[in-house]
């Protein structure tokens, strides 16, 4: 017997009857009253729109949110907005996929894919906006309320972005890279301008490098979230260590509590014991957890307004240094002390970097392991120290946790200390245990301390000060957490 040709749907798909599509409709109770509570960075986000409105006055600035990546077959990432779009929007959560601000003329404009009538096959067949599968959305009324926009369907966008395309002095401009839809739409619409676009986003990036009040609020709070995780992965560091591959226990929870605390994690977490620790961005966290191992965890919880911590602490598995694990330690802690006496107001960004290093390339000269002077090794012609520390000391810190990466090299590295400016403060030193420079004793010690300072007036504040850095205090610190 031949079986009935099916219509071509994907293959997890089950066709809808007729008779499904006229019962899924009926007999639903009305939507609660709308309680939609103002975002509160709206106090923030219009001082926000308007400097960029006003870098580019005659322009249409196009600021896609971005949409859905897939994370594999049919399967998504969970979706984040793009950072110029939540930080003049002030929208962090996973509302808003494919949604577009339009900023022209001192007005804003959000274009957003708001809930449908419930007799829309949308609101069952959807995987991506039905209600059925990810809950109701708002209504255009609630997100205009929400983030105090102008707020439209995103059906009206393409007509909008075609209206009064020619401007004696102005153009459009758009984010590039954040969603291919709205990229191929702006080029068909006014044709390619990469160099525009390019200007736009540097502005986007450079207007985040210092923060207004609200961010900073922001970081304090996502600073507060990341010590609890913190004491949460101390006070659990023995079931580590009893339950094996240890990295991924204290990966876990960690990210249980930004979770809980948080929209999650700022950035994969890097949770590295032992040698793992000499490898700078390890985030496999697939190995065990030893007692007399350092354990390197640098992590951050991102609150749900998406501004992320980013601390690092090395912290003893006994919870007593070794004397060859407190030599390194202390070199580390001195170097950052000096990079964070270095972070104020009108230095140069790379100073922090300058102070931490010579700190850094003096004990590896006394140590016997740096195999040329301290002044050879710190110029441009030498950089030897870098076998031991390969990375900056220092970048910006926000929205983003490398924050404002898209700056010109003379505002961002090549530029000034400003107050309001958040940055880590973050020096290391990495001796492999397959390095035959560096003392045996020394062999497979790796350490780095990084704290969130905001730039002030008058020097700087450390932002991340709870968290305890002189080696007896990290001591009698995870003393007192293992005891609660």
């Amino acid at each position: 017997m031949t079986k009935k040709a099916q219509p071509s749907l994907p293959n997890r798909m089950v066709p809808y009857s007729e008779a499904f599509t006229a019962f899924i409709p009926e007999q639903w109770a009305p939507y609660p009253p709308d309680t939609t509570e103002p975002l509160a960075a709206n106090a923030h986000t219009p001082i926000r729109r308007q400097a960029i409105q006003e870098a580019f006055p005659h322009d249409r600035l196009v600021i896609p949110a971005g949409g859905y990546k897939v994370r594999s077959n049919d399967c998504d990432f969970r979706f984040r907005p793009h950072s110029a779009f939540a930080h003049l929007t002030g929208l962090g959560e996973d509302l808003e996929p494919d949604a577009v601000l339009v900023i022209e003329d001192g007005d804003a404009v959000l274009y957003f894919h708001a809930r449908v009538p419930r007799t829309d096959p949308e609101f069952y067949a959807s995987a991506q906006y039905g209600e059925m599968w990810v809950g109701p959305r708002p209504t255009l009324e609630e997100m205009s309320r929400h983030t105090n926009l102008t707020v439209r369907d995103s059906g009206a966008m393409k007509a909008a972005l075609a209206a009064d395309l020619v401007h004696p002095d102005g153009q459009v401009r758009v984010v590039p890279g954040v969603d291919p839809r709205i990229d191929a739409l702006i080029v068909a619409l006014r044709g390619p301008a990469p160099e525009a676009d390019r200007e736009l986003e540097v502005a986007l990036s450079e207007m985040r490098m210092v923060k207004d009040p609200f961010e900073i609020e922001q970081m304090e709070a996502a600073c507060a979230a990341t010590l609890t995780g913190f004491e949460a992965v101390i006070a659990d560091i023995p079931e580590a260590l009893r339950r094996g591959r240890g990295e991924r226990w204290v990966e876990g929870i960690f990210g249980l509590h930004a979770r809980h605390l948080g929209n999650a994690v700022g950035y994969d977490t890097i949770a590295a014991a032992g040698e793992h620790a000499c490898t700078l961005h390890w985030i496999r966290n697939d190995g065990q957890i030893r007692d007399g191992d350092l354990l390197l965890l640098d992590a951050g919880v991102e609150v749900d307004s998406l501004y992320t911590a980013d601390i690092t602490r090395t912290l003893p598995v006994s919870g007593r240094f070794s004397p060859a694990q407190r030599q390194v330690y202390e070199a580390v802690l001195e170097a950052q002390q000096a990079g964070m006496d270095a972070a104020r107001p009108g230095a140069d960004f790379l100073d922090v970097h300058r102070a931490a290093v010579r700190v850094i390339a003096t004990r590896l000269f006394e140590w016997g392991v740096l195999p040329v002077s301290v002044d050879e090794a710190l110029s441009d012609e030498g950089g030897q120290f870098r076998r031991w520390m390969v990375h900056g000391t220092s970048h910006h810190l926000g929205i983003d946790v490398h924050d404002c990466a898209q700056a010109r090299y003379e505002v961002y590295r090549g530029g000034t200390l400003e107050p309001g400016m958040i940055i880590t403060v973050e020096p290391g030193i990495y001796l492999k245990s397959t390095d035959l420079m560096v003392p045996e004793h020394l062999r497979g010690i790796g350490v780095r301390i990084e704290d969130d300072i905001l730039i002030t007036e008058d020097g700087c504040r450390n932002l991340s000060a709870a968290f305890p850095r002189d080696p007896d205090a990290v001591e009698a610190w995870m003393a007192e957490v293992q005891s609660r």
